[in-house]
């Protein structure tokens, strides 16, 4: 039997007095002619003839009064300065409300197949979103994924009370910074009770418009005031990374403008340099790659999935701990940049985790040569 999965996506609309619907392909459009350069590849692209390629741009600049397109003899197809801000907005939105639309969609998904095909088994995961994460849904498995993306302390708080099976949890590969995180959350961390699931190593460091010339190459960079930053939100594990990293470089975040601004995923804060909005942000690799943006590795972090020793036996969480040990999951995580398998479905102990410290070198991750 096929699964009936529920897929949300936003959709768009411009208010007239007849009512317009902006046609979702649109955006494929455009980007692809961002992209290509060429009307007819992005058409091909869109899976439309070039036709109605045409007619939907002609349709959407008579509506706006300005074109979306620029077309130049021996020059293909751009992008309108209107192009442009229509598809960096819905980027924005999609990086921005993607995490919770997916949330959404998982526990709808969970409620129907279950009514569909009768009530079994669920592995109920809360954790912030990444990019190794969201494959998770997308391999098919013998149980059922609910899915929620919260923050690492939502999710320990949910796990401690029973409501989740499995929640995530950034522990960075610095000594250091990993003693004050787990200081900060070890009244949610029961050394008896947490087991640590090994998921993976990934890179943060500063995302930065491939055509700036801001020569923003480390913190210090950021101090300067012509310079524009766009900060993670303030519960994330990100933001409290950034804040460790610039009190090691003794810079203040006041001394940066934009400090205060914030962004809730590492998609969001790519897009929103991208759009040029910002001069900089910080996360990880992955996301500045999505946006065809420089990246200066600045540090590492495990991303962990923790649970509960007594749950270890439960055939839903053996079934997960065969699928991100699998081939097939390991060679997605590595098509990721950035992003690297790391034990992927060993089982720690909290104690066998901060012994395995002293062995590990976590610098080898801060640059390709030395992976």
């Amino acid at each position: 039997m096929h699964k009936k999965r529920l897929v949300i996506s936003p959709i768009w609309s411009f208010s007239t007095e007849e009512g317009q619907l902006f046609e979702p392909v649109m955006f494929v459009l455009l980007r692809s002619i961002r992209e290509t350069g060429r009307l007819t590849a992005a058409a091909s692209a869109s899976d439309i003839s070039y036709r109605h390629a045409w007619n939907l741009l002609n349709k959407w600049s008579d509506f706006f009064g300005l074109p979306l397109v620029v077309r130049r003899k021996g020059q293909g197809t751009t992008l309108s300065p209107l192009g442009e801000k229509l598809v960096w907005s819905h980027e924005r939105v999609q990086a921005r409300l993607g995490p919770q639309i997916d949330s959404m969609a998982s526990e709808l998904n969970m409620q129907m197949q279950q009514l569909l095909e009768g009530t079994h088994q669920v592995l109920r995961m809360q954790a912030s979103h990444g990019f190794a994460v969201a494959l998770l849904p997308k391999f098919q498995a013998r149980f059922e994924l609910n899915l929620q993306y919260s923050s690492p302390e939502e999710a320990l708080i949910s796990l401690n009370r029973g409501e989740s099976d499995v929640a995530g949890f950034h522990l960075p590969t610095d000594p250091l910074f990993a003693h004050r995180v787990l200081e900060h959350y070890r009244d949610l961390l029961p050394p008896d009770k947490i087991r640590v699931i090994r998921f993976i190593t990934r890179r943060q460091g500063l995302m930065i418009r491939s055509e700036s010339k801001t020569g923003i190459t480390g913190l210090p960079d950021l101090m300067h005031s012509g310079h524009r930053f766009i900060n993670r939100e303030r519960r994330s594990d990100t933001r409290a990374l950034f804040n460790m990293l610039l009190e090691r470089e003794s810079i203040s975040g006041q001394q940066i403008n934009g400090f205060d601004s914030e962004e809730f995923t590492h998609s969001a804060v790519a897009a929103y340099v991208a759009a040029g909005m910002a001069d900089a942000g910080f996360g990880v690799e992955a996301a500045a790659r999505q946006f065809d943006l420089d990246f200066v590795p600045l540090t590492t972090e495990y991303y962990l999935l923790l649970c509960h020793r007594d749950r270890l036996g439960n055939d839903n969480l053996k079934q997960f701990l065969q699928l991100i040990r699998s081939d097939d999951f390991v060679a997605e995580v590595n098509k990721l940049p950035g992003y690297f398998p790391d034990l992927c479905g060993e089982v720690f102990t909290l104690a066998e985790l901060l012994e395995s410290y002293s062995k590990t070198k976590s610098a080898k991750y801060l640059t390709d040569s030395e992976v």
